[in-house]
């Protein structure tokens, strides 16, 4: 009887390897992983993608199983993010609570936004409150866990424990710490979006693809994440699995940009466009009219491009948003010293300012002026991006 004890809590019922523990821990969190990224966050928050009544069950009832969160409490914290991204009210800013604060216990910063009630009524509308969702998913959110403990010790044994721990330790370090965080402080960007979000690398494999988090933040409705060519979202490539076998219904894309030729005159159609994909416009700017305006102006001073700190170089892509009192005075004297890339700059932030005007007729009108005066600005540069915005136009989906 005693043997057998030990066996048990040596072995488990499965008497699995390290290998097969190995493979069991890879296989739970990654369907963790899509529960998160797939349903969670694509579907319930963004409404990108609908999936079959029998595949949403099976991931509500896997996310209460592994990590206990609430369909309603995860959807409303994130849409929140959204809403106020960088600012006091953002539940999860690197910007507002340090890097590491959100990577190390980001955690803490979701379970402090879920609790306030009133957002949980404003932003958690339309996710699931049927009977299960009250009575047990969302009414006892802890069993799930408890319960996936009681199952990994009796497969595994006291060995159990620690891979229950893994499983419980996989979102909070993947998607409240590394997501929220690092993909709020480092990496690269294809748009300048208005916050810091940033892509962590160009192929979304390892956390369902949210590592392509830029993207995301840029087209937060779109079910794909991967907007370029050299990119890849194993989520995405999921869903298209899932939809060929009528499991999964797509409902939105990101837009295409497309750039109509000899376009004299911007219209309504361009100003749809430069709004659809302002991020897109903006990101152009700074990489066709700004880099090379900066490049020409250390050239002719005789210096090297470095000579204005990197970080200076990249607050001029956003303004000088991000930078304190202190860098935002330091950048405006490096301006000063340099006219036509003040000039740039100047146009930048019109440009910008215009985005944010409401009503299309005035918009229109401000493009169009905005167009008129930088075509006359005798900047090169400035002068083949108005002429290559005047032609922006919305083109299908990716």
């Amino acid at each position: 009887m005693l043997d057998a004890v030990l066996n048990f809590l040596s072995n488990g019922l499965s008497g699995a390897g390290w290998v097969a523990m190995l493979v069991y821990v890879l296989v739970m969190t990654q369907l963790t992983i899509f529960t998160v990224t797939l349903y969670l966050h694509r579907s319930q928050t963004h409404r990108g993608v609908d999936f079959h009544p029998a595949l949403a069950n099976f991931f509500r009832f896997w996310g209460w199983l592994t990590t206990g969160m609430v369909v309603k409490e995860w959807v409303a914290v994130h849409r929140k993010h959204h809403a106020k991204v960088e600012t006091e009210e953002d539940p999860h800013s690197p910007q507002i609570y340090g890097i590491k604060k959100v990577f190390w216990d980001g955690v803490s910063l979701y379970r402090d936004a879920s609790y306030i009630k009133s957002d949980l009524e404003k932003y958690g509308r339309g996710t699931p409150d049927d009977w299960i969702e009250r009575k047990l998913f969302g009414g006892h959110p802890y069993w799930g866990p408890t319960l996936m403990l009681l199952i990994d010790l009796a497969l595994f044994g006291v060995i159990g424990a620690a891979i229950w721990a893994v499983q419980m330790i996989w979102i909070p370090f993947w998607a409240a710490g590394f997501v929220n965080g690092i993909g709020h402080w480092w990496g690269y960007r294809n748009f300048e979006s208005a916050d810091t979000a940033t892509n962590l690398s160009p192929w979304g494999v390892w956390i369902g693809g949210e590592e392509l988090h830029n993207n995301h933040h840029a087209f937060p409705s779109s079910a794909k994440f991967a907007l370029r060519k050299w990119e890849f979202d194993i989520g995405w490539a999921v869903i298209c699995g899932l939809r060929a076998v009528g499991l999964a219904k797509v409902m939105r894309v990101a837009p295409t940009l497309d750039i109509r030729p000899n376009v004299h005159l911007p219209d309504a159609e361009t100003l749809k466009a430069v709004l659809t994909h302002r991020f897109q416009a903006m990101t152009d700017y700074y990489r066709g009219v700004i880099v090379p305006t900066l490049r020409d102006e250390a050239q002719h001073a005789g210096e090297s491009l470095k000579a204005m700190p990197r970080r200076m170089r990249r607050a001029l892509a956003d303004g000088g948003r991000w930078l304190d009192h202190e860098g935002r005075e330091r950048l405006q004297a490096a301006l000063a010293k340099r006219p036509t890339l003040r000039t740039v700059c100047d146009f930048r932030t019109r440009l910008a300012d215009l985005m944010e005007q409401r009503g299309a007729e005035q918009s229109l009108k401000g493009l169009q002026q905005w167009i008129a005066e930088a075509e006359q600005s005798g900047i090169r540069v400035l002068q083949d991006f108005a002429q290559r915005l005047k032609g922006y136009a919305v083109s299908g989906a990716h």
